[in-house]
């Protein structure tokens, strides 16, 4: 019929050598179960720190438009508005621990040219690349990034003083 195989057999310590017993599986479900928890917990606990950190720089990017938008509109006038909208976001950004350096911030008003007007809307866009933690450098710039990216819209109002 075929070979049939026999269990591994091991000689009891301590015994005569002709005591034989069967190897058993006693002691291997607590090596089972931690192998298995390293195998679920580690793929789990990267997904965790991606997710914090892309929403932490949502978060920055969210408070760096409204803080740049706001910034803007209460500058005296279009020049300083600019650098006081981009000096206000690098501080939102560096709140999160975010790097300005990384992050682009694009302002732009409706109707276009009409920044601190009566009527006008200011138009704050900020956006970066959340690169994935833990990911080693050896794969330069094409290691995979989520892009993440924020608006805040900042009426004038009817009813100001026109400083454009």
């Amino acid at each position: 019929m075929g070979s049939r195989r026999t269990p591994r057999l091991d000689r009891a310590r301590g015994r005569g050598a002709g005591v034989v017993r069967r190897r058993g599986e006693d002691g291997t479900a607590l090596i089972e179960v931690t192998w298995l928890a390293i195998l679920l917990m580690v793929p789990l606990v990267y997904v965790v720190l991606a997710v914090y950190d892309v929403q932490r720089h949502a978060f920055a990017a969210t408070a760096a438009a409204r803080a740049a938008g706001r910034a803007f509109v209460l500058a005296p006038d279009v020049a300083q508005a600019t650098a006081h909208a981009r000096e206000a976001a690098a501080v939102a950004l560096g709140d999160q621990r975010v790097d300005p350096g990384d992050v682009r911030v694009d302002i732009a008003c409706e109707p276009a040219g009409d920044c601190l007007s009566p009527g006008s809307v200011v138009v704050v866009d900020v956006r970066t690349q959340v690169r994935l933690p833990l990911m080693p450098s050896v794969l330069g710039d094409g290691a995979p990034s989520i892009r993440v990216d924020a608006a805040h819209r900042v009426p004038y109002g009817t009813f100001r003083e026109d400083r454009s």
